[in-house]
This record gives structure tokens, C-alpha cells and sequence, in this order.
């Protein structure tokens, strides 16, 4: 079980079992809402359980992708594809250790110009298609 909050609490969630590995998101979207690139695991929605939902603010950053913050302290937590049944979960919102690794770098031609990305794991200027 891995559990995570919010900075103020008012939004708290459990996964249950291990945590797949994150993948880091350098898009313009991403980048604004975070102040930095994102980072998160892609957690089915059947092992997700979210306490105090009603202080999530979603909002719909495009016609497939809504984002979700903790309206009391702006914490962003959920990257949330609409049809999909998974949830991304922010990486900086789990208590304690996760027991994963970035293992992918997306959208990485948007990435800032104030870092490099170096830790060699693989790397899409875009996204990667399957």
C-alpha cells in the first residue's frame, strides 16, 4: 500500500500493491501546472481510492486530459485521461519511499532551457506511440 496527500491534507489517496514506473512529462501543459516537469505512475482506477474527493478541482486542459488540484492549497495530484482506466498520480504527493524510477522522459522537445535531461533513461521528443 502507498499512500499520499496534498501539502495541506484536505486530499489524501492509497494505491494498493507496487507503484508502476513513472514516467517524467516535459510538455508546456505540464510544465505550467507543476512549475517543472511532472512526474507520475499511471495507476489503474480499481486500485486508486481518493479521501476528501470534494476538495479536488478538476480541470480540463484538453478534450481528453482533465487535471486535478487540492483547492484549498493548489497541489497538483492527478493527471486524469478521460477514457482511459488509469490515473496519473503525481510521484511528489506519495508519503515515503515509492520503490520505482523514472523510466521514460515525454515531450521532451518542450523541456525548458534552465535544465538537461542526463540521467539516461530513454527519451521521446514527443510522446511515444505503441
Amino acid at each position: 500500500m502507498h499512500t499520499g496527500s496534498c501539502l495541506c491534507g484536505a486530499v489524501r489517496f492509497e494505491v494498493e500493491g507496487d507503484l508502476p514506473p513513472p514516467d517524467a512529462c516535459h510538455c508546456v501543459q505540464c510544465r505550467k501546472t507543476s512549475g517543472h516537469y511532472f512526474v507520475s505512475t499511471d495507476v489503474p482506477r480499481s486500485r486508486l481510492i481518493i479521501r476528501g474527493g470534494e476538495n479536488v478541482t478538476w480541470y480540463r486542459s484538453s478534450e481528453k486530459v482533465r487535471r486535478g488540484f487540492c483547492k484549498t492549497c493548489g497541489a497538483s495530484l492527478f493527471w486524469d485521461p478521460i477514457e482511459r482506466d488509469w490515473l496519473g498520480v503525481a510521484m511528489g504527493a506519495f508519503d515515503g519511499p515509492t520503490g520505482t524510477h523514472i523510466h521514460v522522459h515525454v515531450h521532451a522537445g518542450e523541456k525548458g532551457d534552465y535544465y538537461e535531461i542526463g540521467d539516461g533513461v530513454p527519451r521521446y521528443e514527443t510522446t511515444p506511440r505503441p
